[in-house]
């Protein structure tokens, strides 16, 4: 009789709360992660703009050549002007 009297039992839900516990550490985990790549872009951002105002001359000079302090060869036969 002392089943009857003693009421019931809590469940077992120790599986549960692993899973929340997991769900938590993850969530900190990409949140913490997004956080980064914010930062990372802002600073990047920042980088680009300070460079862009504080440049020299290197700023001024073509991106699409490796060396565009070297200046345009004149062998090249491809520009407009030459005749």
């Amino acid at each position: 009789m002392g089943g009857i009297l003693s009421g019931p039992k809590a469940p077992d839900n120790s599986a549960a709360l692993a899973e929340i516990e997991r769900n938590r550490k993850e969530t900190e985990r990409v949140t913490k992660e997004a956080q980064d790549d914010r930062r990372t872009l802002s600073e990047q951002k920042m980088a680009k703009k300070r460079a862009s105002r504080y440049g020299g001359k290197r700023s001024l000079l073509s991106d699409s050549r490796l060396l565009a302090e070297t200046g345009v060869d004149d062998d090249e036969e491809d520009t407009l002007g030459s005749a």
